[in-house]
């Protein structure tokens, strides 16, 4: 496993589709691997190919994992690593949820969405799944296809202050310093 570089705003690349993985084989089963090892180290909960500059349709996830408990012991991971996830349903009852993303970093903003969406996708082994999510997993289901679809969770809150969150990240990438 290696650790990826997780791109950031206002690289070009987060704004653009991915494209469906054509199969899955030992280098896809890698390339997983890699993800998940590049969102437990940042740390995060949620992860796109497309973050690590592969523009294919891939994420991982994991909303239980967290970095040692304050008991001192690890919480086991649960990783779901879904190939070209495709959201079939979503459910009617909203949910307010604080994202953030590991693409735009140290910034947090509330978003809705709907509390339970359906996925279908391919497992790691390429078996057909699908899997209804719901409340913190739907959230994050969601997000990660957005990636997918060259849409970050700052699309969901006012021009103003993605317009200001955008302009902080493109003079960072200039090197400038930002008050």
């Amino acid at each position: 496993m290696t650790k990826r570089e997780i791109i950031t705003l206002p690289d070009p690349l987060l704004r653009k589709a991915s494209a469906p993985v054509e199969r899955v084989d030992d280098e896809l089963r890698a390339l997983i691997d890699d993800m998940l090892e590049t969102m437990y180290d940042a740390p995060g909960i949620g992860l796109a190919a497309v973050q690590i500059a592969v523009p294919r349709r891939l994420i991982v996830m994991d909303i239980k994992y967290r970095k040692p408990d304050e008991e001192g012991g690890e919480v086991a991971p649960e990783p779901i690593a879904m190939v070209n996830p495709e959201i079939v349903s979503l459910g009617e009852e909203m949910r307010l949820h604080e994202e953030g993303c590991l693409s735009i970093p140290e910034f947090y903003a509330e978003v809705e969405r709907p509390s339970q969406v359906t996925v279908r996708y391919l497992d790691r082994e390429g078996k057909q799944q699908e899997r209804v999510c719901e409340d913190i997993l739907a959230t994050v289901v969601q997000h990660e296809v957005d990636h997918l679809n060259g849409k970050l969770f700052i699309d969901y809150i006012s021009r103003l202050k993605r317009d200001r969150v955008i302009k902080k990240f493109v003079k960072l990438a200039k090197g400038e310093v930002v008050a």
